[in-house]
């Protein structure tokens, strides 16, 4: 909505994220698109020269929708804020993001479950294909780039199609979809991005879309990723949760009441640097929000700082044994 919960964008470029996402679902309801065009685009609304990415609203859209709002014309959903219908096709997407001006847009797809059966998983991909087609046709800002985005749930001829349709349409980027929607185990997940990312190109952009968690951010670099978004860190945060070496841990437990010891002693942020778990658990306990603040700082900062010893990693030829070293530590100590 414009904002990642409870930071300033001045926090969010000190923490080198390297692109935040707004959705454009949230953002077309709420203020509307046409607000944001009007105040010059999304940076100037938000105050924020970093880049910026958007989804399409597909996610949302899906999970608001009966199976038989969808058409090949578009999805008819209820607003969740007041309950009109709506209705979103893949050109009002397009133009819905065209006018929020982000640097990277997406295609409109169909998010079914990655449990759904392979007649319905076709069937949804090769709508989401032909989707594909009409965003790239409606696609008229020269300065933001479009993305495809692959599907096919966890069959393996699916994603090869899927994928291989995709890059013949043509995008600058390709993401991995369908993935982290419907409580499916990381083994899952990962066979999803391995029937992907082979036939997608190395010189494009290759997104992992809606995972966050420290060891698949690992795993997904091993099979090709090169990107991904999540909520999770902040809303971990906010429920009192920071990820620290040796495992995720609470901070409203009692027993870090007297522990005047930093979230992690291996971390270098500015929460870390300046505050204790006692601290942090008395707002936490007290429903301060500065305390959901300081651990969504650590908690983005936590993952930033993998991804810099993932580059490293991969200089170093080593990204194996730094996945193995990484669960030992965050596994096996907690």
């Amino acid at each position: 909505q414009a904002t990642v919960k409870t930071l300033s964008p001045e926090e969010i470029k000190s923490l080198d994220a390297g692109i935040i996402l707004a959705n454009t679902y949230h953002l077309h309801l709420r203020p509307g698109d046409e607000i944001i065009k009007k105040a010059g685009g999304i940076h100037k609304f938000m105050n924020y020269d970093g880049p910026v990415l958007t989804d399409s609203g597909g996610f949302q859209v899906f999970s608001l929708a009966r199976p038989k709002d969808i058409t090949e014309d578009g999805v008819t959903f209820k607003s969740h804020i007041d309950g009109s219908k709506l209705f979103l096709t893949p050109e009002l997407s397009i133009k819905i993001q065209n006018n929020i001006d982000s640097d990277i847009a997406m295609v409109f797809d169909e998010c079914p479950p990655a449990s759904a059966d392979y007649n319905y998983l076709k069937n949804s991909l090769e709508r989401t294909l032909r989707w594909a087609e009409r965003c790239k046709a409606a696609h008229n800002n020269e300065k933001q780039s479009l993305f495809g985005i692959v599907q096919g749930g966890y069959f393996k001829d699916l994603r090869k199609y899927s994928a291989q349709e995709t890059v013949k349409i043509g995008f600058d980027g390709y993401a991995i979809g369908g993935v982290a929607n419907d409580n499916e185990s990381k083994e899952e997940m990962y066979k999803a991005v391995e029937y992907s990312t082979p036939y997608l190109p190395n010189n494009k952009v290759r997104y992992l879309m809606g995972v966050g968690d420290p060891i698949d951010l690992i795993e997904g670099v091993i099979r090709g990723v090169d990107i991904f978004d999540c909520v999770v860190p902040t809303r971990l945060a906010r429920h009192g949760h920071a990820y620290t070496k040796y495992g995720k841990i609470n901070l409203r437990n009692a027993k870090y009441k007297e522990d005047f010891t930093p979230v992690d002693k291996t971390c270098n942020c500015y929460t870390c640097k300046s505050y204790t778990k006692s601290y942090i658990r008395h707002l936490l306990v007290a429903n301060e929000t500065f305390g959901a603040r300081l651990l969504s700082i650590h908690n983005i900062n936590f993952l930033i700082n993998i991804t810099k010893e993932i580059r490293k990693a991969i200089k170093n030829d080593n990204i194996l044994e730094y996945r193995d070293k990484f669960k030992e530590d965050y596994y096996g100590k907690n």
